[in-house]
């Protein structure tokens, strides 16, 4: 909703105050100079990007586009089943939680965690981490060594698909001057017209560069902005997991190992102690 809203405003703003100002639209609607600068801007990124990256971008793209609706909602799923996980483990053993970690989707743990069960990334960092848990051939040190350098590693992955868009962001402009150059040309033919063709021509030049620049700054260094955030979320919530295990490997109650998670979370989606304490009251290891 925010990507969608955003763009209304951008284009509402640039186009509807040429408009205002006087400025005839189908000068600035010339489908051929967008065609060169998003037809370069496509092939370039053809050029320099791994598909397997492409389809990532892409991914994360509709993932942004769905925004951060309920981060609240998944904050606290993860400290329940956390808090979940730590109390079975500390009644049962983490042996016995085993198949839970193997098997998330059929674990009813798991299931009353959506949030996480479908955050590919926070998943995978948890199973991966509690099964050395379960194991305890690593020492909390070693385990939070490797946790640390997992998340580094996410967090430079991640990054990636951001990074295509401000690549391309930095080239759109250049791509402008391209079609600009190329209309100035065309431009350079009808010297012997009208100086109303003339004009014409070179107006319908210049959009070339006005096209880059508004893609450049308007849409597409947004976007990748926008990216950024999305990784840094995730990055809060493997922090988050990262903290509350490393806790629990140490020794610490399963509410003490979960509140070391809730303190990571930014201020301004934060539980509560008093809802966090409401939300784990009613919860009771497996009999």
């Amino acid at each position: 909703m925010s990507i969608a809203l955003g763009a209304v405003f951008v284009l509402v703003s640039v186009f509807g105050g040429f408009v205002a100002a006087g400025g005839p639209l189908s000068v600035i609607i010339q489908p051929v100079e967008w065609a060169i600068i998003l037809g370069a801007a496509f092939g370039g990124v053809l050029i320099s990007t791994p598909p397997g990256l492409l389809r990532r971008l892409g991914r994360e793209l509709l993932r942004a586009a769905r925004g951060a609706r309920g981060r609240g909602d998944e904050h606290m799923q993860l400290l329940r089943l956390l808090y979940e996980l730590f109390i079975n483990a500390k009644k049962h053993g983490a042996i016995a939680l085993e198949r839970d970690i193997e098997h998330p989707a059929q674990s009813d743990l798991f299931q009353r965690a959506p949030g996480v069960l479908h955050h590919a990334a926070a998943l995978r960092f948890l199973r991966d981490s509690f099964r050395m848990v379960i194991d305890g051939g690593a020492s909390p040190l070693d385990l939070e060594l490797l946790m640390d350098r997992e998340i580094e590693t996410h967090a430079e992955h991640a990054r990636k698909p951001a990074l295509v868009l401000v690549r391309l962001a930095d080239t759109l402009p250049g791509l402008g001057i391209v079609a600009a150059v190329l209309g100035v040309v065309i431009a350079m033919q009808s010297l012997d017209g009208t100086t109303a063709e003339i004009g014409h021509h070179v107006a319908v030049a210049l959009v070339g560069t006005f096209f880059g620049v508004f893609l450049a700054y308007g849409l597409v260094n947004p976007l990748a902005v926008l990216l950024e955030h999305v990784v840094e979320r995730d990055l809060v919530t493997l922090a988050c997991i990262k903290g509350a295990l490393i806790a629990f490997a140490k020794g610490l109650p399963p509410a003490m190992a979960v509140e070391f998670a809730r303190r990571v979370i930014p201020e301004d989606e934060r539980p509560s102690p008093e809802a966090t304490e409401a939300a784990l009251r009613d919860l009771v290891p497996r009999p």
